[in-house]
């Protein structure tokens, strides 16, 4: 008897692995989209503290940028900060300070949206 779907793949199943791949695709162009949006978007604010991003990983990471982002927003002092930064936890003080501004002062919900 003939088997129109050999291996005993079924076309649904074969079309889902079609599919998946190209949701994954789109999922990562549109991170892209999103990174140079909130890139562009930073800049424009960080432009009236003379500063700028070029990536948000790296340019965010010892937290000076985003304390000075956090200042330019909401034209309020963040408090005493770590401004040479010369380890690890000091970066991490840094950014924490900035997010804590965030969510207490601001009150702006923080989320995960990475990976």
């Amino acid at each position: 008897m003939y088997d129109p779907h050999p291996h005993g793949k079924t076309r649904d199943h074969d079309q889902e692995q079609e599919v998946i791949p190209a949701i994954r695709l789109d999922d990562a162009e549109w991170k892209i989209i999103q990174q140079n949006t909130f890139t562009r978007w930073v800049n424009n604010h960080l432009k009236k503290a003379g500063d700028s991003i070029q990536s948000l990983e790296a340019d965010f990471s010892d937290g000076l940028r985003l304390i000075s982002l956090a200042t330019v927003l909401s034209q309020k002092n963040v408090g005493r900060f770590n401004k040479k930064v010369n380890f690890r936890s000091q970066k991490l003080e840094n950014v924490s300070l900035a997010l804590k501004f965030f969510q207490d002062v601001e009150h702006i919900k923080i989320v995960n949206i990475g990976e």
